[in-house]
């Protein structure tokens, strides 16, 4: 099926560290789980039922090999992927704590420039073949590296040119970027014009030198900003309608990708509603909440794509914290 959603940006492997105290030497203390925050997002939307695409370039190595197994196990398009042998995936290192909190910690290769999905070549896209598509998904990190970056810049100039919705997901990471100090003018610059913006607290803090929901839209006159807070929640506002919606508390066992399974949660809903949706506070709200849902079922269980859930999932985990509140 034609993807609906077409995702762009790094695809990797998240190495996670997680010895416990008291746990024998001999059981292994990290994991390597396929990542990347487009990736994930494009694995969620294809969990749920959203015909999704990525766009990324791959090592041709082992793990390399291991985030393609994952996205075709999903069923993600996976046609416009690209390889090189010349750089490696990207590795990053993450300590994950006993609340399953996740640290950076850094990459398999000093220079986080040298990794294979910063070569993704904007002449080898060929966008053609996603005229079905309704929106286009992507980060701020592959803005840091020249080829990743034209490519991203491409692929919004022909979102743009046809009637495609764009989505960032902020996701600031100063360790991608060889130099962190570039990354904010860069940033702000690339987000002029954005559709549907996701970011949390400390990133609007951090770019905008606010936590206000409201305040972010209007500076960017964006079709819709969600700013997630962790366990307190995602604020969302449109031009006419803001509010709030308080996080669903699980088990944490690992937050990795439960941002990006927020966001496919939502583009779900959007896909199968339209943009009229926005417009309305009733299902925007409820949007959200099934978004969080999403987020709150990743949580649960190690690893970003291994994690996330169907709609089945979804829809239960809702069904029973909806009869449990009445």
């Amino acid at each position: 099926m034609a993807p609906q959603v077409v995702c762009l940006g790094e695809a990797l492997i998240d190495r996670i560290f997680d010895r416990r105290e008291g746990q024998s030497p001999e059981v292994p203390f990290w994991a390597d789980h396929p990542g990347g925050a487009p990736a994930n997002v494009a694995v969620a939307l294809a969990k749920l039922g959203t015909p999704s695409a990525l766009v990324a370039c791959l090592g041709t190595d082992p793990q390399g090999q291991q985030v393609e197994a994952a996205l075709q196990e999903a069923g993600v398009d996976c046609a416009a992927l690209q390889w090189t042998s010349a750089h490696p995936t990207r590795v990053v290192l993450v300590n994950r704590d006993a609340q399953g909190e996740r640290t950076f910690v850094g990459f398999s290769l000093p220079d986080p420039s040298r990794f294979a999905d910063a070569y993704l070549e904007a002449e080898q896209i060929d966008f053609a073949s996603f005229e079905s598509a309704q929106y286009l998904v992507m980060g701020t990190l592959g803005l840091a590296y020249g080829s990743l970056g034209q490519s991203m810049r491409t692929a919004w100039a022909w979102a743009k040119q046809n009637g495609v919705i764009t989505v960032i997901d902020l996701n600031w990471r100063p360790m991608f970027w060889p130099q962190p100090e570039q990354a904010i003018p860069l940033i702000q610059t690339f987000l002029a014009g954005v559709d549907i913006l996701k970011l949390n607290r400390e990133e609007a803090d951090t770019l905008f030198q606010t936590d206000q929901v409201e305040a972010v839209q209007a500076r960017l006159s964006a079709k819709l900003v969600l700013l997630t807070d962790g366990a307190k929640g995602c604020h969302y506002a449109t031009a006419t309608l803001s509010g709030y919606v308080p996080a669903y508390i699980v088990d944490c066992e690992d937050s990795t990708g439960a941002g990006d399974s927020f966001l496919a949660g939502f583009l779900h809903q959007l896909t199968h509603q339209g943009m009229d949706l926005l417009e309305n506070e009733d299902p925007l709200r409820s949007a959200v909440q099934y978004a969080s849902a999403a987020g709150a079922l990743t949580a649960t269980q190690p690893g970003a794509m291994t994690a996330q859930p169907n709609a089945r999932a979804v829809e239960a985990f809702l069904y029973l914290h909806n009869q449990l509140m009445t």
